[in-house]
């Protein structure tokens, strides 16, 4: 396995292979949000209690899922670029941080307004609110060291150390609800005996979650592609690329 990944260590073959995955992921991505978004929001009968309103379930679950997804991807990049020293991974991590953040605060926005009709209040200090705001602060405090070195390899180690230390925040984050008396119901599609959601609102979502993650993918791979053209812009196949495509 080790022998098959290590010509991806190098620039060049990574750039090829993200270009490769690249259409997959934006094609698949696609497909699926059509079909989550049609069906969850034109199909999928309304809530007993909730009416229409809990439709807004098929943006912030997804989003929220990932955006602790995100982090643990970029958390394990982090953690292979300190210890192997690999170019690639501080590169991964510096991509994914900034699509992270947005999943965070899409996550964010789409719970506040779910919960003022539900809370009667856009915020309130909730253990899972507040520990997926510290994870948006993580986000933005990695994106923040790594642009704050001119030194890339010392900006990556920088913004790696923190991406290790915010780990911590995860599993907070998913247990907070089980760990506090909080007012953000309970886990639903995570009781895979029983889910606390009929099957007629769980497949259009778990096609939401398909759909975000293979639209985190894509994202992920063009800020992969350009951070390696950035850092790499002197390189002869940088600079062959670049005529191609004048």
């Amino acid at each position: 396995m080790w022998k098959w990944l290590h010509p991806y260590a190098k620039p060049e073959r990574a750039y090829q292979l993200a270009g490769q995955l690249l259409p997959w992921f934006a094609l698949v991505s696609a497909i699926t949000f059509i079909i989550g978004l049609v069906w969850g929001l034109l199909f999928a009968p309304a809530d007993y209690q909730q009416g229409d309103s809990f439709r807004i379930i098929y943006i912030h679950v997804p989003a929220a899922i990932w955006s602790m997804g995100a982090y643990s991807t970029m958390a394990v990049a982090a953690l292979i670029g300190l210890v192997w020293q690999v170019r690639m991974a501080d590169m991964t991590v510096a991509a994914i941080a900034p699509v992270g953040a947005v999943f965070t605060f899409v996550a964010l926005f789409t719970g506040a307004a779910w919960g003022k009709p539900m809370w009667g209040a856009w915020w309130v200090w909730d253990a899972r609110l507040t520990s997926e705001l510290i994870l948006l602060f993580l986000y933005l405090g990695v994106m923040a060291l790594y642009q704050a070195f001119s030194d890339k390899m010392l900006a990556g180690r920088a913004a790696a150390i923190l991406a290790l230390v915010g780990v911590v925040n995860l599993p907070i984050i998913h247990y907070s609800v089980e760990w506090w008396n909080t007012l953000h119901q309970g886990a639903t599609i995570t009781k895979f005996a029983k889910p606390s959601i009929a099957p007629a609102m769980l497949w259009p979502l778990l096609i939401m979650i398909v759909a975000f993650a293979s639209f985190l993918g894509a994202l992920t791979l063009m800020r992969f592609r350009n951070e390696l053209l950035e850092r790499e812009w002197q390189r002869p196949w940088v600079q062959a690329i670049a005529e191609q495509e004048k």
